[in-house]
């Protein structure tokens, strides 16, 4: 069956072709939440959510975009709403579980997983995720597509049937938006050039 044909059948009711389209798609919508959300457990609970908003608006679905791209859209939203929650109720430990691994490693000095590192870069990220939750959702879904994804910028316009240059447009707008907001906030300094 062809992805259409699934899609017609998934309308219909028929879960296992709605299956076939989960299969089919269920590493692009984990690859994005963990990307986003950077845990595995939250990906995977993210993943399932994505899925199930599909299921409920299947009907809604009109295929003006791809099915890979509304499902990117529902992921990326579920993702964006999991980390506005998150933020609301996240409380920092500093109390760190070492596995078998990290306790070998503690053993050498590595500064990369010292408290003060593992605040800056969960900081760095906490300031990142709120500054793209102000983006639009055009500026947001170009530009999680070109970093997140490492799509190029031919790919992305093929994935939301755009041209190429309202692509390069739409990522230099929400990379400015996106430093513009990072400076207001106080989260990021401005670099001048070196004398």
């Amino acid at each position: 069956m062809t992805e259409q044909q699934l899609i017609a059948a998934a309308q219909g009711g028929d879960q296992a072709a709605f299956a076939a389209l989960v299969e089919a798609n269920q590493a692009m919508v984990y690859s994005l939440a963990y990307r986003m959300t950077g845990n595995s457990e939250d990906a995977a609970d993210l993943s399932q959510e994505a899925f199930l908003n599909a299921w409920r608006g299947l009907a809604r679905f009109q295929g003006q975009a791809s099915f890979a791209t509304w499902l990117y859209r529902l992921t990326s939203n579920a993702c964006i709403d999991f980390l506005r929650r998150e933020k609301r109720h996240s409380t920092l430990s500093l109390t760190l579980e070492p596995t078998d691994e990290e306790s070998r490693q503690a053993e050498v000095t590595d500064e990369r997983w010292s408290p003060e590192a593992l605040l800056d870069r969960q900081e760095n990220q906490t300031a990142v995720r709120q500054a793209l939750t102000q983006l639009s959702d055009e500026h947001r879904e170009v530009l999680l597509l070109r970093e997140l994804e490492g799509l190029s910028y031919r790919e992305i316009a093929q994935h939301l049937g755009l041209e190429e240059g309202t692509v390069k447009s739409r990522i230099a707008r929400a990379r400015l938006s996106l430093r513009d907001f990072l400076l207001k906030s106080g989260n990021f300094f401005e670099v001048g050039p070196s004398k």
